[in-house]
């Protein structure tokens, strides 16, 4: 056992040395390895602390020269398209400068949204054939016959005509008014040269309704265009381009634009959209009138169909004495909105024309109109006219009595008389003497364009493009705020005085409602007819009396049913 033990002992112990060898050799191995582990391990902590810091340092430098290369890619494509831009300005400069030698075209540094303005094209004096018409007679030769004139007693009441009524105006004849037409042009106290801005892409700023027609011009823009200077920019309509009606919205053919752009004294405009008007022929005008002022009638697409439908429209595009202007691209979904373009933005429409006569679609010029500038505007040393409402005076009341009519929503109403309280808009009375009226009936328009005239209907379309389009409602706003920085008037005559020289007709849908009444009174259909005969009774005849049949007496029935008034009477 013993040597089985120590054989074992000693084969332990050869195990033992081998494994002391062994263990000494591994644990030499294992120092060895232990130290390699030891410095791989603190190279590789070392290598795991470098390699963020330098993965961070390139993706920094990544991202750095990312950037980098997309500054210089949006530097690049700025400058092509700034470029490009400005080769296409001046390429459509040149090209407006060849078709239109008054007008100027440049790049406004000042504005962020770097829009374009577009300057006013001034009316240029007479040419010598109009003058001779003008020089051919003098005023002073002409006897006043108005100078007497006073208005007669109004007649006595009528209850079968109410409402209101036109009343006598003194005109003098046409001759002498053509001679008391101004040599020059009005003085325009302020201001004295107007511009426009052009954005080809108009972008909305504010929550406020507007439209891209308008331009969209912001409350801080607003405020500023009622701060009269010499010299001013203001959003007018049209801000698509520096020429009203080509590719502008509001469209018209090329052909009618060259004949807006040609030199009148005078010119007689209106509108017709979405068929709402029958079209009226002016009567009374004088030949001189006939022959130098033209009449120009507006019409959208629906308005022209009906007009070749009913064969009223020649081939040469009038209708009587109006010329008919095609408009194509209207701005507004609403017919009534589109007609407030040409209405308060005639100046842009006729870049040469001294005076203007709008009147709404639904009226008839009666009286020349070279005798109704002569009245209104000459006589009255006045550049802008129109009449006052002939009932209402204050825009408080007028706003009631639209809701009342549902001429518009009465939330929109509610905001447009609440904005105008909180700049100051208070309830007419006596104290705005000499001023007559803050309602205008807005049919007429009679006007000299003059800038600041064209200033003050390019602001009241303003209001009506961002408020509703009943412009009752904003023609006191603005003409306050205009009158509180320059001396400058309108002249708002009595509306009876208007109903003397238009004739105020019904729209077309009433028109046509009285006529279709008509028709059936006098033309009932055979079915009415027949369910009519049929309802009725038959016809009892007589009977035929013998010779024996005596005829009551009348005269003595009557006699005595009216003796006995009140009770039944038996014969």
């Amino acid at each position: 056992m013993t040597g089985w033990s120590l054989g074992l002992r000693t084969g332990n112990d050869g195990s033992l040395q081998q494994q002391t060898q062994n263990g000494v050799l591994h644990s030499q191995n294992s120092f060895i390895s232990r130290k390699g582990s030891k410095t791989s391990l603190s190279g590789s902590r070392e290598k795991e602390r470098c390699l963020p810091s330098i993965c961070r340092f390139l993706v920094r430098r990544q991202v750095g020269m990312l950037i980098l290369v997309a500054f210089a890619l949006l530097a690049f494509v700025a400058g092509f398209s700034m470029v490009n831009k400005d080769d296409a300005s001046r390429s459509s400069e040149l090209d407006f400068k060849e078709r239109f030698e008054n007008s100027t075209y440049h790049l406004s540094a000042l504005l962020p949204r770097k829009v374009m303005v577009c300057s006013e094209n001034n009316a240029q004096l007479p040419p010598p054939h109009a003058l001779a018409i003008i020089e051919a007679k003098d005023s002073t030769a002409f006897p006043d016959p108005c100078r007497n004139f006073a208005f007669p007693p109004p007649p006595p009441g009528d209850r079968r005509r109410i409402g209101p009524r036109p009343c006598p105006v003194c005109y003098v004849p046409v001759e002498q008014a053509i001679a008391r037409m101004p040599r020059v042009l009005s003085v325009s106290p302020g201001l004295q040269h107007l511009t426009y801005f052009h954005e080809q892409i108009p972008m909305k700023t504010e929550p406020h309704r507007g439209s891209a027609f308008g331009g969209y011009p912001s409350l801080v823009d607003r405020n500023a265009s009622f701060d009269i200077k010499e010299s001013m920019t203001v959003h007018c309509g049209f801000v698509k381009g520096c020429r009203p009606g080509d590719q502008t919205g509001f469209d018209i053919d090329a052909a009618d634009l060259k004949k807006m752009e040609q030199f009148h004294d005078v010119i007689v405009a209106s509108a017709i959209f979405g068929n709402y008007d029958v079209i009226q022929q002016p009567k009374n005008s004088g030949k001189i009138a006939r022959e130098n002022v033209p009449f120009y009638m507006f019409v959208d697409e629906e308005t022209e169909a009906s007009l070749k439908n009913s064969s009223l429209l020649d081939s040469r595009n009038w209708v009587g004495l109006w010329r008919i202007i095609l408009v194509r691209n209207v701005p507004y979904s609403d017919a009534r909105r589109n007609g407030k373009v040409p209405k308060l933005l005639l100046h842009r429409l006729f870049p040469n024309v001294r005076y203007s006569i709008w009147i709404d679609g639904k009226l008839q010029l009666v009286v020349d109109p070279y005798q109704i500038l002569e009245r209104f505007l000459w006589r009255q040393n006045a550049t802008f006219a129109i009449s006052r409402h002939y009932r209402r005076f204050d825009v408080f009341e007028e706003a009631e009595a639209n809701k009342a009519a549902g001429k518009y929503d009465n939330v929109s109403i509610d905001h447009q008389i609440d904005f105008y309280k909180k700049e100051g808009l208070t309830a007419y009375s006596e104290a705005k003497l000499p001023i007559t009226s803050d309602v205008p009936e807005g049919c007429v328009i009679i006007k000299e364009h003059i800038p600041i005239t064209n200033l003050f209907t390019c602001l009241w379309f303003n209001e009506v493009d961002r408020f509703t389009s009943r412009d009752q409602l904003s023609f006191s706003s603005v003409r306050d705020k205009l009158m509180a920085k320059v001396s400058w008037n309108v002249n708002m005559f009595l509306d009876c005085e208007r109903r003397n020289f238009v004739i105020q007709a019904y729209h077309r849908d009433l028109l046509e409602q009285r006529a279709n009444m008509q028709v059936v009174r006098s033309h009932p259909s055979p079915a009415l007819v027949r369910d009519s005969s049929s309802s009725k009774s038959p016809v009892r005849r007589p009977p035929k009396r013998g010779r024996g049949d005596r005829k009551s007496n009348s005269r003595r029935h009557r006699k005595t049913g009216a003796g006995n008034k009140g009770s039944s009477t038996i014969l």
